[in-house]
């Protein structure tokens, strides 16, 4: 009885564990900060085709915890899974990395695409072994009091590691310049690489204090096989039972069905829980999308795209307390939340109205977006490299002609030409009489391509034609110099603010280069023909130069606005969105856990997981189906589904029986973990 009552001490190994936790955690965060950025910027895909990487990937992540826990469970144990599947993470960490690395040539869509499957399978495969593991270093029930302090650091360790990791990989990708370019991805890939090799050190370095427990048998595969038996039998059978669960009795134990029984009815509730989670991880993605073609400058620092995600695991640790001292109480004394249920409702409704207020911004981002490509369109763009006018003749059919100006050193543009695949359009154009242009003829075709923005430059020689990129800059301004000289001369872009050139390049090069946001002057042959032009972030600028007897003559046409509505106004739906993720995440798994058996919470805790994985799904699947023409739109259609799921969820709710479930285990299971959707 003494040596019962005894003291144990505090198991010196959870400090590996939980420092093991951070690193990974800043690893996984850090990574997909960056990611859907990357997949749109670097490799090509579009705003469409990199959230459909970035939610695959996501749904993977939570679809293999699944994989995991059999592993764990059935096979390996907790600490060899958790060890193999970190090789694995950790080698799909160094390999985007390495990806991201120009100089090397690595078939960079292909292999990144690998790196983020074993990414996707090292995380999720760990996710459901790390905090059981720690939890498996306490000796119960005289350490009860012990594990809740772990679990405790446990959650700190990882939203630590989340808003650490969000703030600073968008500082490594934007502000660090490597292999000639304006931005470094290969580091902001590294560091969490880096992060992730240093957790499996630290998890190793405590082996020696390890208590490994050896596999108890895979819970998940019994359910499975006893929910399968049960319905084959109920099919076949002619017996009436009380329950269909009840045909399975001559093969699997009493308790096991009891349990089953009581799992499948707090099961039900996680049929409409997806959708939350289909809003919840746009944030990684067209929200990150939406915060890149806003006005980041915020006093001279700029709050970067990627970084606004930093808002939510900083906004989650003050909403938490905030929420069990002051807003729920008052909710209840309004008689607005007397369930645990109730408070899940009201979260996926604040889920659906962040999704309203992202909607209502992007509707008045629309007009700083310029005029994107579109299928079934062709833009056509014509740019004067001379400083006089010329008219445009452009016949659209047999026997109708249009005539256009094309101002002095300026652009035509007519963006909504009908096109399937590609045509041709016959044009004639005639210089501005009596100035240099008068004798200067051009007839010709302009092969216009589908979903392109085709652009031509009328200089000396001839018209010449080229592809334009009018997709708004990211972290700063893309600029392309269009020069009609008489020969090939230096150009050099000159920043005021750094006091030296930050480019320098020959005329006869046509190629968009990016740039800082800044007060520049342009110079030919070191003469300044454009001085203090201010370049604003977002914007896509072409300057026509041009040489004449009187000189040099340059003109900035602007073909795609700046950011003009401030990223701060994204704030609201962050906000939102977390008080959201407070009341239905974390209130759904406590309630679920305390309303299912203990020796089935580690199945819950894993399907809790695969309904974020479904959420993903979603995503996908609204996106690839492509019949809305319009973010905007697309905000308000999920925000729509989440009202339509939360109605469906409230009456699912009211016809609900809380009970209070006793385990046919005596010992609870160390996967009875409250923790926040993150884990």
């Amino acid at each position: 009885m003494e040596e019962g009552k005894k003291k144990l001490p505090y198991p010196k190994a959870v400090g590996f564990i939980v420092t093991n936790e951070f690193c990974e955690r800043f690893s996984y965060y850090g990574m997909r900060a960056i990611l859907s950025l990357y997949l749109r910027y670097k490799l090509g895909y579009t705003d469409n085709g990199a959230t459909v990487v970035y939610h695959t990937f996501t749904m993977f992540a939570y679809f293999f915890p699944l994989m995991g826990a059999m592993i764990a469970d059935s096979w390996l144990g907790r600490f060899r899974t958790i060890f193999y599947l970190s090789l694995v993470y950790a080698t799909g960490s160094i390999l985007i990395s390495l990806t991201a690395m120009p100089p090397l040539g690595l078939p960079q869509m292909e292999i990144t695409i690998l790196a983020l499957l074993l990414i996707a399978f090292g995380t999720g495969g760990i996710k459901p072994c790390v905090s059981a593991f720690g939890g498996d270093q306490f000796k119960l029930p005289e350490q009860a009091r012990y594990l809740g302090y772990f679990f405790s650091l446990f959650y700190f360790a990882i939203n630590a590691g989340s808003l650490i990791s969000t703030f600073l990989t968008p500082i490594l990708r934007a502000d660090v310049h490597c292999f000639g370019e304006q931005d470094c991805y290969s580091l902001a890939f590294g560091v969490p690489g880096i992060l992730m090799i240093i957790s499996i050190g630290f998890f190793v370095a405590g082996k020696k204090l390890y208590i490994i427990k050896k596999p108890e048998g895979n819970i998940l595969g019994k359910v499975s096989a006893c929910v399968g038996y049960a319905v084959v039998k109920s099919v076949k059978s002619q017996d009436k039972r009380d329950h269909w669960l009840d045909h399975a009795d001559d093969k699997f134990d009493s308790n096991l069905i009891e349990d089953v029984k009581s799992l499948l009815r707090v099961l039900v509730l996680f049929i409409p829980l997806p959708i939350f989670w289909a809003l919840f991880d746009q944030q990684g993605s067209r929200w990150t999308f939406q915060a890149n073609r806003m006005e980041q400058n915020i006093a001279g620092w700029t709050l970067k795209a990627d970084q606004m995600q930093v808002l939510n695991p900083l906004l989650i640790l003050v909403f938490i307390p905030l929420f069990e001292v002051a807003i729920y109480p008052f909710l209840t004394w309004c008689k607005l939340v007397r369930k645990p249920l109730h408070k899940m409702i009201w979260g996926g409704v604040l889920a659906a109205l962040a999704f309203l207020i992202s909607g209502i911004v992007e509707l008045n981002l629309l007009p700083t977006y310029g005029t994107p490509v579109a299928p079934g369109l062709a833009q056509l763009r014509l740019y004067n490299g001379f400083n006089c006018n010329f008219t445009l003749t452009l016949q659209s059919d047999a026997n109708n002609t249009e005539n256009f100006i094309v101002g002095s050193l300026g652009v035509f543009e007519k963006l909504d030409i009908a096109a399937k695949d590609a045509i041709e359009l016959p044009y004639s154009l005639s210089g501005q009489e009596s100035t240099a242009c008068a004798n200067k003829l051009y007839n010709g075709n302009f092969l216009l391509k589908e979903n392109t923005a085709n652009s031509f430059f009328i200089n000396n020689e001839t018209v010449e034609g080229f592809t334009d990129n009018n997709d708004k800059a990211i972290d700063g301004v893309t600029v392309r110099l269009l020069c009609n000289l008489n020969e090939v001369v230096s150009i050099r872009i000159y920043s005021n603010k750094m006091d030296r050139t930050v480019l320098n390049f020959l005329s006869s090069d046509m190629a968009q280069k990016s740039l800082v946001e800044g007060i520049y002057d342009i110079l030919v042959n070191d003469t300044i023909v454009l001085k203090d032009v201010a370049l604003q972030t977002g914007a896509v600028y072409t300057i026509n130069v041009n040489e004449d007897t009187t000189g040099y003559n340059a003109n900035a046409v602007i073909i795609t606005p700046p950011n003009s509505i401030h990223i701060l106004w994204l704030v609201p739906q962050y906000v939102v969105m977390t008080m959201g993720e407070v009341m239905f995440s974390v209130t759904g798994l406590e309630f679920s856990f305390t309303q299912a058996p203990a020796s089935m919470k580690s199945v819950l805790q894993s399907i809790w997981l695969l309904t974020v994985a479904f959420g993903n799904l979603i995503v996908v699947l609204i996106v690839e189906g492509n019949f809305l023409d319009a973010q905007w739109k697309e905000f308000f259609l999920f925000a729509g589904l989440m009202f339509v799921d939360m109605m469906i969820f409230t009456a699912m709710a009211f016809r609900y029986k809380y009970a209070e479930i006793k385990s046919s285990t005596e010992q609870l299971p160390i996967e009875e973990i409250r923790l926040p959707k993150k884990e």
